[in-house]
């Protein structure tokens, strides 16, 4: 498949709403989302992605019920204890972005030993945000360049202080479940990102729908400011 992007970040929405629709408690559409994200990284790495970056509990998830929160913190830790060793063996590199230190101490601790059991893969990077929220993330990096004494930040030296430090800007963006907007998710780094909204709810979300995003992406032509003659221009050197 050509013009295969590089990064793919994507907002995993509709795991409440597939429960409600099968008649099932939320919990079980939340595990059924997370149950999908291994198919979609094996997916993903096959089809030559570099990172996916997946926006799996913001900020602003910490208002919803203390019981649905509670019972998040236990699937991710089953998710990282879980599917660690399987990371290593199929070369996935686990990262976390996010305000990880409001997170509970053992969770804290899981991602730690995650990341450093794959620390040395390399045929695709998972990055998870966790407690993540893109205004945070922006205040954050100007609270350390100020704490660094720097006076006239450039866009090189902010991004070195984001999360996302060392990555690519994702190319293309994806929204499951028929919501269009990008909630407060990589404010900085989707700037020039392809975005693509899709009904499809993220438990239902696999090889096919991606396809089609990816599709969908091979589609467009990104200009970053140019003119098309230019970006030609520039493919042909």
């Amino acid at each position: 498949m050509p013009n295969i992007p590089k990064h793919i970040a994507i907002i995993m929405d509709g795991n409440g709403r597939w429960a409600a629709t099968n008649g099932l408690p939320r919990a079980e559409g939340h595990r059924r989302g997370a149950e999908r994200i291994e198919a979609i990284i094996e997916a993903c790495k096959n089809r030559g992605i570099k990172y996916i970056t997946l926006y799996a509990f913001s900020e602003e998830n910490w208002m919803r019920p203390g019981v649905e929160v509670i019972a998040l913190m236990h699937l991710l830790r089953h998710f990282l204890v879980s599917k660690r060793q399987g990371m290593v063996e199929r070369g996935v590199r686990f990262r976390a972005i996010g305000d990880i230190a409001r997170l509970p101490s053992e969770l804290q601790q899981d991602i730690k030993e995650t990341e450093r059991m794959t620390a040395s893969c390399r045929d695709i990077t998972m990055v998870v945000a966790l407690s993540y929220g893109g205004r945070h993330e922006i205040c954050r990096a100007c609270n350390s360049l100020l704490a660094k004494g720097v006076k006239d930040a450039t866009p090189e030296l902010f991004a070195a202080e984001l999360d996302t430090n060392g990555m690519p800007d994702p190319d293309l963006l994806i929204r499951t479940s028929g919501e269009y907007r990008i909630s407060n998710f990589l404010l900085w780094q989707l700037a020039y990102a392809e975005l693509y909204f899709t009904e499809t709810l993220w438990p239902d979300f696999d090889d096919k729908a991606l396809d089609l995003a990816i599709e969908s992406y091979a589609t467009r032509e990104r200009r970053f400011g140019m003119i098309s003659e230019q970006v030609v221009a520039q493919g042909e050197e």
